[in-house]
Order: C-alpha cells, then sequence, then structure tokens
C-alpha cells in the first residue's frame, strides 16, 4: 500500500466519487475531492496533482490495493469515471498486511486514552477493535512515553478544534518569569517534544511573526471574532528540519555543530543520532557534526551527556556551553567533601 500519509484519505474520497451514479466526475473533480478531503479531515492545504490521481486510480485497480473496477467513460474530448458495478473498497474484507497496521494505529492512538477531553477515543477505539475482530490479545505489548499530568493537556482538545475550524483565539498567557500577557492568535499548528506540546500561530498584534507558546503556560482562552489569516508562508512538516526541539531563534542561521563523544557513550550516539543532518566526521575519535540551528534544546541535549561531550565547534557557541559549565562548577564547589 502507498505510505503517503493522506493516501487513504485519498482513497476513500475517489471512492465516494466512482460510487455516485448521479455526477460526472472528471478529473479536475477528483482533484478538487482529494484537496477537499484532506483540509477537511487533518487541516492541511494540499496541492494534489494530476499524476498523482492517476498513480492512486491504478493503486486502487492493482490486486495490491482492491481490484477495482473503474470505468474511463468518454464525454466528448473529455474523461469521467465511475464503477461499473456496485463496488466499494470499504466492503472487501481486509488484507491480513491491513490488519496489521489498524492494529498498529491503534496502539499509537491508545496513548491518548486518559487524557483530558479523549474519553471519547475509549469508545472509538472499542468499537474499532469489535468491527475487525483486532481484540484477541489485550495485554499491552508496547509502552510510549506520555505524562498524563501534564497541566497543558486540558487545552489540547479544544485548541486543536480551534486550529481545524480556523478559530482566532484570546489567550492568557503565564510565562516561567511570572510575567502575564493577554495575545490574540490566529492558530497554526500543534507540536509534541519531550512530552510537553507547542502551540504555534500568527501573533494577531505584530505583522508575520509566529509565535510559540506551550500549553503548560496557558491560563485560559476563548473565541474571538474576527477574520482568520491563515497560514500561506510555513510549511510545518518541513518547519523544524533545522532544530532540536521547537525553539527557532529570531534572526538565527543554519550552522555546523561539531561534537567529540568519549568512546564508550558514541555507540549509543551511532546508534540515535541526535538530529536528522548528523554526520560522522571521525569514527575513532567519536566526532560528528550537525547541520543546525543551535538553540536551547540543543543546549540542554548536550548537557544530558554530561561530562562525556566537548563542543568543538562553532567558537561563540563552545563559548556559551562553557560559560554554564563555569557557572554549574561554581554552584557545585561549596559542597561537602
Amino acid at each position: 500500500m502507498a505510505t503517503n500519509k493522506h493516501a487513504m484519505i485519498r482513497y476513500q474520497a475517489l471512492d465516494k466519487c466512482f460510487r455516485n451514479k448521479y455526477r460526472y466526475y472528471y478529473m479536475e473533480d477528483l482533484i478538487e475531492a482529494c484537496n477537499n478531503a484532506v483540509y477537511e479531515l487533518t487541516g492541511v492545504t494540499p496541492n494534489i496533482k494530476r499524476r498523482q490521481i492517476y498513480n492512486d486510480i491504478n493503486y486502487m485497480e492493482s490486486p495490491e490495493g482492491w481490484d477495482a473496477p473503474i470505468d474511463r467513460i468518454k464525454d466528448g474530448k473529455r474523461v469521467y469515471y465511475r464503477y461499473h458495478t456496485d463496488f466499494s473498497i470499504n466492503e472487501r474484507p481486509m488484507t491480513d498486511k491491513e490488519i496489521d497496521m489498524l492494529t498498529q494505529a491503534i496502539a499509537v492512538l491508545n496513548r491518548f486514552k486518559g487524557l483530558p477531553q479523549f474519553d471519547w477515543m475509549e469508545t472509538m477505539l472499542t468499537n474499532l477493535e469489535d468491527k475487525f475482530n483486532l481484540r484477541g490479545n489485550r495485554d499491552s505489548v508496547i509502552g510510549f512515553e506520555q505524562n498524563l499530568d501534564y497541566m497543558g493537556a486540558n487545552f489540547l482538545s479544544d485548541i486543536f478544534l480551534a486550529i481545524t475550524n480556523q478559530q482566532v483565539i484570546r489567550l492568557k498567557y503565564h510565562t516561567f518569569k511570572g510575567v502575564d500577557k493577554d495575545w490574540v492568535l490566529h492558530p497554526y499548528y500543534i507540536k509534541g517534544y519531550n512530552n510537553r506540546w507547542f502551540l504555534f500561530g500568527l501573533n494577531n498584534d505584530v505583522a508575520s511573526q509566529i509565535i510559540n507558546i506551550p500549553l503548560d503556560r496557558i491560563i485560559s482562552f476563548e473565541q474571538v471574532n474576527i477574520p482568520y489569516i491563515k497560514n500561506t508562508s510555513i510549511d510545518f512538516n518541513e518547519y523544524f528540519d533545522d532544530v532540536v526541539g521547537v525553539t527557532i531563534p529570531n534572526g538565527a542561521q543554519v550552522e555546523k555543530v561539531v561534537l567529540q563523544f568519549e568512546k564508550e557513550r558514541f555507540p549509543y550516539v551511532v546508534s540515535k543520532p541526535l538530529h536528522g543532518s548528523m554526520k560522522i566526521l571521525d569514527r575513532d575519535n567519536g566526532i560528528v557534526e550537525l547541520s543546525v540551528i543551535p538553540n536551547k534544546e540543543l543546549e540542554s541535549l548536550i548537557f544530558s551527556f554530561g561530562d562525556q561531550v566537548e563542543v568543538i565547534k562553532p567558537l561563540w557557541f563552545r563559548s556559551r556551553i562553557q560559560e554554564k559549565v563555569a557557572n554549574l562548577t561554581k554552584k557545585y564547589s561549596t559542597c561537602a567533601q
């Protein structure tokens, strides 16, 4: 089955079009239907091309797909598409591979059970397991890290709905420094990192300023009845490619960050790269290079390795780490011997 994350949404949209005997669906109609379906279900504005729809149709007709009986019917110089029998991809029994994929998806969704405002997830998952006879093994065989006591979890569902419904919100926010802020925000995206959730959106009071707000610092929020400004400039699927975590300092640029690890720590770093850009420069001496924007999350990651890592480059970043190490040394210098 195709691995594109929106593939199943497109197949369902096409299936609905092909089953409709009362309307002609030409290629441009199929493209529009798929674009609308992806947007309605994900909040992402896609740009599906004609070639993608051709590929989807070919897959649906293939034995790997559903052996779908799709007719191409000429209408003058144009062609419309429909099933030539009463067919639907939803009526075909699921394959073993599809059952495995669904089982894995349910395991992931189970992470949300128990979170505030996700009580409906329990019923939905139970119905899925019953419908597809997936209730055989009730013992958990995989564990996911999660924080059920996370303070911002109670806002997650409502903010998600605000994004999908393109609703402007006014939120009250309390910083870690004790400062209260009142912002009007056009919400765009929620990202999870290190067991916390972060909201990204356009600050209504500052043109073009995308702000990042941890959900656990939000005190309250409400809807605001002003026109919603759509996100047309940022692809959040790629927005975080150049950073560790979620913080992108204003005006910062990607730099080559060179780190040297102790011999006993280096295999761990190789098995679990610190960032997608990581390259091994010198395996014998444990030296790697990251192409990233240095930020506070990168600093925290470096400190998590304690004395088993050394920042080599850039020099300004090495100096920053050195200064913090000096402050730590000062704090611990008074410890009783």
